[in-house]
């Protein structure tokens, strides 16, 4: 069984800096870590690979620093770890990154389960993975709380708004996991011991075989046209007196602003 799982390195902090010029996030020269959700995608690769053996691939788009993530990734047990990186590939929106994603999985064929984290916590879209599925044409199932592996299929737990559905899927297949479906495990020491000994394999634009107008920028039909931070609305009024004559008040105030009392 071969696995893939897409991870994304995300800021470590909330203190991020915007090109005024692109308006995409300066990744350079920040901490940054494995997307939380995305770390649940590769335990349950993990988790899968020792029930029922295989590999594991790792595959990240980003800057050169992202190998850090691919790093940890191996540490945790990953088989092997690419990273998609070019100039060219920069500023791509989520369309952009889900067909360099797509052309990625398809230079690593033949593969049976590709695993992603719900959404990245930088930009919350939770867009890649189902239009990744679509680039490729296979079955998808998002928001998986619980996966089931049996010979060509995959029986998956997944939140609606009615509560759990239980979903069959014939493989190959995209999944997207959250934190629900399991608790990601710490690199040992051994693990990153071995890790160091293993590749990175970096691909650019042309080892993806990429259309140039379906990525980067250029392909990316999204455009942030402005940023802003919201304006703080928040207003603190405190109340004194006894305690029937705060209570008095405090009604009068929530029928003030129409609040149900």
């Amino acid at each position: 069984m071969h696995i893939v799982v897409c991870i994304k390195q995300v800021p470590k902090t909330l203190d991020v800096r915007i090109d005024p010029v692109t308006n995409n996030l300066i990744r350079e020269g920040m901490e940054s870590t494995i997307n939380m959700f995305d770390e649940n995608a590769l335990e349950e690769a993990l988790l899968l690979r020792d029930k029922f053996g295989g590999k594991i691939s790792v595959i990240s788009m980003g800057p050169p620093q992202a190998k850090e993530a691919l790093r940890k990734a191996l540490a945790m047990g990953a088989d092997e770890a690419y990273l998609f990186c070019d100039r060219a590939l920069g500023g791509a929106d989520v369309l952009a990154t889900a067909y360099t994603l797509a052309q990625g999985v398809k230079q690593l064929m033949p593969v049976d389960l590709i695993l992603c984290g719900r959404h990245a916590v930088d930009a919350d879209t939770g867009q890649v993975g189902p239009e990744l599925a679509e680039l490729l044409g296979w079955p998808q199932a998002t928001l998986v709380h619980r996966l089931e592996h049996d010979d060509d299929r995959i029986t998956v737990w997944r939140e609606c708004e009615e509560g759990m559905a239980v979903w069959e899927l014939p493989l190959p297949a995209v999944v997207t996991v959250g934190k629900e479906i399991n608790k990601p495990r710490y690199p040992t020491p051994i693990g990153i011991i071995r890790s160091g000994k293993k590749p990175i394999t970096v691909w650019g634009a042309k080892e993806l075989d990429v259309d140039e107008d379906k990525i980067g920028l250029v392909g990316s039909p999204t455009r942030v046209t402005r940023l802003f931070s919201p304006e703080r609305t928040s207003h603190v009024e405190m109340l004194t007196g006894g305690a029937e004559q705060v209570a008095s008040l405090l009604v009068a105030k929530l029928r003030e602003h129409k609040i149900q009392v």
